[in-house]
Order: structure tokens, then sequence, then C-alpha cells
């Protein structure tokens, strides 16, 4: 097979050279032109085939859905973040810091899948064999039947790949993965775009499902390109502290299920190990209520789970601080705000420090009553009752403002034995409608604004 030829085509204009240059000849753009395969001349092989046969033109209403079968991995919370299980000639793109646990996983997961009659292969770009072959051992997979293949050359994974037809292939990692067509060294853009195009293409035209590990760099994004995320069905993110025994696999994208869906798991000495009751991870275990300290409940995909938001306000200095651990800095400087100019709670000359428990990450705004509270209850040195929970999004005019699938986040937090809530007032349970029946047990304290919150926090201490 004829090699084709690379070029230099530059970002800017679109221009090219035979040979890489620090300015464009074209445009005069500098550091403008990347590695790139010419494409073949008409009435040859072409490179760019379409990822499906050809079709006629049709009205969308006329096209029959047809649901999409899922295959279970055996691993629950993977299964959950995937939306039910992986799909055939899907690819899926997981990263992570370095031992988070990205290789163990997917190991463990083809494990399962082969011991359930589904082929697999594994191709590893960054160990031996032999390294694989012990880990498995490691992990209690003595006998495991999965199909290991360590190389770096991407016409050779895409002939075993053909050869083999596995129902679904790793590829550990992209980043090392290289083709002969071009002459920059593995995990460069040209290279990382190149490989992903051929093995997305063979995914959808064979029916086998790639998983590739993609790497991370120093700020956490996913190394490479950005269209690599765009090529992809499902993007992955491997999170958690090293130090600590608990990971979460959180959704990104998603074509085949929810964003933002999560999975969490425990590293053991035998893998990772699917948790099922997250929210205990995220609460501390006090023996009495401590001040500074208050439960919400947020929404990860669609699982609700229990978070504990705790604050510590201490006199500050000339420059009080303001840090916030798993929320959103600025937000936090907007909640101080609003709570001095409508409810009166001054931390002007204060440091006001707050954290998201157990690592987690709150990007929705239903935590901000939960915040306000555990900072006044803070700076008052007064707790909070036993089995209390918030939640609920603060404007900036004091109002208090529902948050989505309030109901959900009440009965998660009455199964778990929680008594007392204070939500907005459009997610208190409507009378008359029999639903009371899954909060019975609970007292719920509707409120409109963040001075009624304060008020039924003073009349509940």
């Amino acid at each position: 097979m004829a090699k084709d030829k690379t070029v230099y085509t530059c970002t800017e204009c679109g221009g090219s050279s035979p040979k890489w240059q620090g300015k464009c000849p074209s445009c005069g753009a500098w550091n403008s032109l990347i590695e790139s395969v010419a494409e073949a001349p008409s009435g040859t092989r072409n490179r760019f085939a379409s990822l499906a046969p050809p079709s006629e033109v049709a009205v969308l209403a006329d096209i029959e859905a047809a649901d999409i079968a899922r295959t279970p991995t055996g691993i629950d919370e993977l299964d959950r973040v995937l939306g039910g299980g992986i799909v055939e000639g899907g690819v899926i793109l997981i990263g992570g810091d370095p031992g988070i646990g990205k290789s163990t996983l997917l190991l463990q997961a083809l494990d399962g899948l082969e011991r359930a009659g589904v082929r697999t292969l594994y191709v590893t770009g960054e160990e031996s064999g032999a390294q694989v072959a012990l880990r498995s051992r490691r992990l209690g997979m003595d006998r495991s039947q999965v199909k290991v293949l360590a190389e770096i050359q991407l016409e050779k994974i895409q002939s075993t790949i053909a050869a083999q037809q596995p129902a679904v292939a790793v590829i550990d990692s992209i980043q090392t993965v290289y083709s002969d067509q071009l002459t920059s060294a593995p995990g460069s853009v040209a290279q990382v775009r190149e490989c992903a195009a051929h093995l997305t293409r063979a995914a959808k035209s064979g029916g086998t499902t790639i998983v590739l590990v993609g790497h991370v760099t120093k700020e956490g994004a996913l190394a490479g390109p950005r269209v690599l995320e765009h090529m992809v069905d499902t993007v992955l993110y491997f999170e958690g502290d090293t130090h600590s025994s608990f990971r979460l696999v959180r959704a990104i994208k998603n074509r085949f299920g929810a964003v933002n869906e999560i999975g969490v798991f425990a590293m053991t000495e035998k893998g990772l190990k699917g948790v099922a009751n997250p929210s205990a991870i995220f609460l501390s275990q006090h023996r009495e209520p401590v001040p500074g300290s208050c439960v919400m409940v947020t929404l990860e995909g669609t699982r609700p789970l229990l978070v504990e938001i705790q604050a510590l306000v201490d006199s500050g200095g000339p420059s009080p601080r303001r840090l916030s651990v798993g929320l959103d800095r600025d937000r936090l400087a907007m909640l101080l705000a609003v709570l001095h100019r409508h409810a009166g709670v001054a931390c002007m000359d204060q440091d006001v420090f707050v954290n998201a428990v157990g690592g987690v990450r709150i990007s929705e705004p239903a935590a901000d009553l939960a915040v306000m509270l555990a900072i006044t209850s803070s700076l008052r040195g007064r707790a909070l009752p036993k089995g209390f929970i918030a939640f609920g999004e603060v404007g900036l005019a004091g109002e208090v403002r529902p948050a989505p699938r309030g109901q959900e986040r009440l009965r998660e937090a009455a199964k778990l034995g929680f008594s007392m809530a204070i939500v907005p007032k459009a997610n208190a349970p409507k009378p008359g409608k029999g639903a009371n029946r899954d909060f019975e047990g609970m007292t719920i304290h509707p409120v409109e604004r963040i001075e009624e919150a304060l008020e039924v926090v003073r009349g509940l201490a």
C-alpha cells in the first residue's frame, strides 16, 4: 500500500506547504502550520470515507426510531454513567489523572464482559502484556480470558480488530498510538486527531465499541485537540483525590444517556467497587450538630445526592479572605453581599471558608440556601437542628427560587431519615394530591425569601 503524502496545512487560511515552516507562505501567519495527510486523488481509495453507507433523503417523521440495544458491563455504577451499558459501534473517551484507576476499571469491565460471552480486546500502548497480566492477578482475575495486544501502530491495531472482530476494544491510550501516514511523534495534535478519526470510522463501520483512554493536562482537561471530544459519542472524566479511596466517574457528553450522570467507586485491594449509597461519603459523621454545617440535596445527572456544606467564619484582617472548595468562588462573594443587604448578616470583616465535604464539586445554584445558612450558623455559633436539610437558589433581590426536581430531592432526604427541611415554596409538596405519604415524618418549611429562611432557623434553634 502506497504511503500517502504528508503536507502542512495552515489553520488560518487553509493554505498548504510541502514542509513545515514557522511562517505560512500564503497568509504570513506564524506557527499556524500543522501536519496532515493529503487527500487521495480522484479514482483512488478515499481516506475520508463516510461513516455510514449513503441513503436517500427522508422525512424525519417517516423514519422508524428503534431503541438502542445496550450491553451491561457488569459494573452497575459504570453502566449508570453510560446510560445503561455500552452501545454497539459507540466510541467512548475516558480521561483522568495518572493513577486514578482508568486502566483498572476498564480491565475489570472487559473481564466481566468476557465472562458474559462478549468478545473483548485490550490494546495497551503503555504497558507490556506481562504487566497487564500482573495487574489482573492482583485484582483477582487469575483466569481472565480477555485478549491483550501490546501495540502502538494504528495500522496493526486496525488489522487486529478486523481479524479478531471483538465487540468491545479498549485503546490504552490514544496518545501512544501513531500512524505511519504521519511523520510527527505519538501524542502530537496531528497523530491524536488522525488516529482517533480512523478508530471512530472502524467502530461505526464494523460495529465494535471502542473505548479510548485519554491523558489529561495539568489543568485537568483532556490532552490533544478539542475535536477529539466532538468525534466520540461519550466523554467520561475520572475524578477524585489519589490519596482518597473514593473515585467519581462523570459523563460530560453522552449521546446515549444523561449528561452529568456520575458513578461512585471505592478503590480496594481487588480493584474498584461500586458504592451503593454514595450519600454516606459526602456526609460527615457528627455525634451532635456543630455550627457551620448544613446538609443539602444536589442532583448529579438523574441521581439525588446528600452533601454536607461546611462553613467557617473567623475574624479577618484588613483584607478578609473568601475561599471555597467544591463551590463557585465568585458565587460565594455574591451570596455574602445578599446576606448583608437583605438579611442584615454582615461578614465584611470576616474570613469566610466554605467546603463541600467528600471532594464533590457542586455547580448548580441550588446550593445557595445551604451555603448561606451554614455561613450564618458559623458566624453566630449556633448549630442547625439534627436531621436538617436545605436547598434552593437565592437571587440578588433576596428571593429563594425553586430548584429542579425538588420532590425527588425531598424523597431522597426522607428516605435517609432527615426530618426537617427548608425549601423554596414552589418545591413544597402540594396538599391534597396524596404525594405527602413520601414525606411522612418530615417537617417541611416553604420559604420565599432569605429573611424567612433565617427566621425559621431561629425558631428551630
